[in-house]
């Protein structure tokens, strides 16, 4: 079955940077990418990546131009570099893996096949 395992989450000033990692335990999904829920507010979407090849990557309006998201296939490993973050990137950080309905982006349904990490928490403070 497979597994995610988050890392790289911590405290940083506003402006500072932080890299998460993602590692992914047996068959890659179609699709994977970081999800955040920030203090009082819903689980958003970040970024999201197709893993197969021919799609471009998805970012939330937030996150473009700031986050970038990378994909090592050959090691499962889902990487997001952020950078310039400010107060409002602070939330618990998750990795994700699922098969789209249609395109990774957006992601409108739940099912029970999708793979959940454990969150990593991600503080910036001005």
């Amino acid at each position: 079955q497979a597994r995610l395992v988050e890392s790289g989450g911590g405290s940083v000033q506003a402006g500072g940077s932080l890299k998460l990692s993602c590692a992914a335990s047996g068959a890659l999904h179609n699709c994977m990418g970081w999800f955040r829920q920030g203090p009082g507010k819903e689980r958003e979407a970040v970024a999201l990546i197709y893993t197969g090849y021919g799609e471009p990557t998805n970012y939330a309006a937030s996150a473009q131009g700031r986050f970038r998201l990378s994909l090592d296939r050959a090691r499962k490993m889902l990487y997001l570099q952020m950078n310039n973050l400010t107060a409002d990137d602070t939330a618990i950080y998750y990795c994700a893996a699922y098969e789209p309905v249609r395109y990774c982006w957006p992601k409108t349904d739940t099912n029970p096949s999708d793979v959940w990490g454990q969150g990593t928490l991600v503080t910036v403070s001005s």
